[in-house]
């Protein structure tokens, strides 16, 4: 048997299922899976329409009755095999079940105790037959100030109340609970508790990390207490955010390796990360409230990470976490192939030589076998397809067709592709028609071919967009695919340096990726007066370059695999 989620809509109560009276109802449960979540999951088997219960009539029928009001989750199932005993299974479910005391707190408290030894939110769901999500939930109130914890199991505030502080800070929880306690003060509840967390229009001066005499906006005081606030929320984050990319800064020249910085009001979920060194790839992370405050986190690595390392065996790595997702190194893999197959056309005397030395020393795609092009999404796929290089590259092919005299029913490509080998010419009478004609339509026939295999994603790709001066701007320019794939925070910041000057990029450090791109999209559209409507990223020079130290991009570690062989070349 195994535990999986299963959508709601995909269940069925099963014919053999032995509950038959009593089963219809479950109203019963409704107030507690809504408190607590669905502790017990259901026992399924497979059938054609999905899945038929076995066990827990009763839970799906409250399930889908809160279902008529608010989405539910995907429903923890125990899967059925084949010669599985119901009633074995059953009963280790209630074993199981039974560690989990039924006091809302020590439940609480007994996921934040797994936690504390290592287990992760997926760990902890798993021992329990319980979603993930209300693990988290619950490991957030875990984490909550104790005071605030007493006064709950005391009943004196709602859970309501207590769910919305999970997301404070523990300095915002100290000073809601000092004000829930005094006689004259008013603790916020509900949806006001929300605003005083979360109005963003009340930053108190304390929460500056700049001189509070450099301020360029108007402060005000409280008159009836002690506190100050910033009046211009606008030119606080402005010069905040120069404060905190010094603060970045600071902590890369002590050594540390990566430093992320949360968007305003995500939180840093301490459960779900380890203290771990600097020296063992400990991290640093920044978080951001929205009233201002700035709360660092040292060397933290995440219970899963740290998990992986263990199942490898590795007691230390230096991996970090690349600049670029796998979409987008895929994306820009494909643009940059595009430009430099289409220039290599140009250069028959290269292509010569390409293809003797894939003759030679075989590659990727040698021996009768086009590059597909295989894109990572259908976004990938159509941003491609309106690329300028690509759409003159196919102009040439059919123009070569033509020349060769290919029929439609032959390979649509020049070299056929694994799933068009069927559709290869014959071997000699491709041969006659090449002997009928002359050395210069060989070698424009030879040249296409020798950019028709030059494999994606490789190093040659980057030797011949070098060798060959490939301009990226004549083919591409930056589209919504790719700002949509465009997603380290540090990488974006550094790009609005080159496009908008390095003072933009300050003021909006602290900005969120998507107002960050707006910038630049805003440089490229010539609204800005200091921004560049030339601009290209350095991922689309030959070649490639990055924005920071992290590494992990295919194209830079094939290409520093070999350029020392190209610093003497032509």
């Amino acid at each position: 048997m195994k535990l999986q989620h299963i959508e709601l809509k995909d269940l069925k109560i099963s014919p053999l299922n032995v509950r038959k009276h009593g089963a219809k109802s479950g109203e019963d449960l409704i107030p507690s899976i809504k408190a607590v979540g669905l502790i017990q999951p259901l026992l399924v088997r497979p059938n054609c329409e999905g899945y038929e219960v076995i066990a827990g009539q009763r839970r799906l029928n409250a399930l889908q009755e809160i279902a008529k009001d608010e989405a539910i989750e995907a429903v923890p199932c125990v899967i059925m095999d084949d010669g599985d005993d119901v009633k074995a299974i059953e009963a280790s479910l209630a074993e199981n079940i039974a560690r989990l005391p039924m006091d809302v707190l020590d439940q609480f408290e007994a996921f934040h105790s797994l936690s504390k030894q290592g287990q992760s939110t997926s760990d902890i769901a798993q021992h329990f037959g319980v979603s993930e999500r209300l693990v988290g939930q619950r490991l957030a109130i875990a984490n909550l100030y104790e005071p605030i914890r007493n006064a709950f199991r005391r009943e004196e505030i709602g859970k309501d109340t207590l769910q919305i502080l999970t997301m404070a800070t523990k300095r915002q929880q100290k000073e809601w609970y000092k004000l829930f306690t005094s006689e004259d003060g008013y603790a916020p509840q509900g949806h006001r508790l929300k605003s005083w967390l979360f109005g963003g229009e009340q930053i108190p001066v304390s929460n500056a990390l700049f001189d509070i005499g450099d301020f360029k906006g108007n402060i005000v005081s409280d008159l009836f207490g002690e506190v100050r606030y910033f009046a211009d929320p606008k030119i606080f984050w402005e010069q905040q955010g120069i404060a905190i990319a010094q603060k970045v800064q600071d902590y890369r020249d002590e050594g540390w390796n990566e430093v992320i910085l949360l968007e305003v009001g995500e939180r840093f979920l301490s459960w779900e990360y380890a203290d771990t060194p600097m020296e063992e790839g400990g991290r640093v992370y920044i978080q951001l409230s929205a009233d201002g405050e700035v709360t660092a986190f040292e060397g933290q690595l995440s219970r899963a990470e740290i998990k992986k390392r263990a199942q490898d065996g590795e007691e230390k790595t230096d991996a970090v976490r690349p600049e670029l997702t796998k979409p987008m190194q895929n994306y820009l893999a494909l643009h940059r192939h595009s430009a430099v197959r289409l220039e290599l056309l140009g250069h028959q005397g290269i292509a010569l030589r390409l293809t003797a030395a894939q003759i030679i020393a075989g590659s990727a795609l040698w021996g009768g076998k086009a590059e597909e092009q295989r894109a990572a999404s259908e976004a990938i796929a159509g941003s491609l397809e309106a690329n300028k290089a690509e759409s003159l590259f196919e102009a040439e092919r059919q123009e070569v067709r033509t020349l060769l005299g290919f029929a439609e029913s032959e390979s649509p490509t020049l070299v056929p592709r694994k799933a068009d080998w069927q559709y290869k010419p014959d071997l000699y009478d491709l041969f006659v028609r090449l002997l009928a004609l002359g050395d210069e339509a060989v070698m424009r026939i030879l040249a296409f071919v020798a950019a028709e295999t030059l494999a994606a994603d490789s190093a040659m790709v980057e030797a011949l967009g070098l060798m060959l001066g490939v301009d990226m701007k004549q083919y591409w320019q930056p589209d919504e695919t790719f700002f949509g794939l465009l997603r380290d925070k540090e990488a974006i910041n550094a790009a609005v340096s080159e496009c908008a000057g390095k003072d933009a990029a300050a003021a909006n450090l602290a900005a969120t990726a998507k107002a960050q791109k707006e910038v630049i999209r805003k440089s490229l559209a010539g609204e800005r007066t200091d921004g560049k409507q030339d601009w290209h990223p350095r991922y689309m020079a030959f070649p490639m370059q990055a924005y920071t130290q992290r590494g992990g991009i295919a194209a830079m570690d094939q290409w520093n695999a070999v350029k020392s062989q190209f610093e003497n070349a032509a």
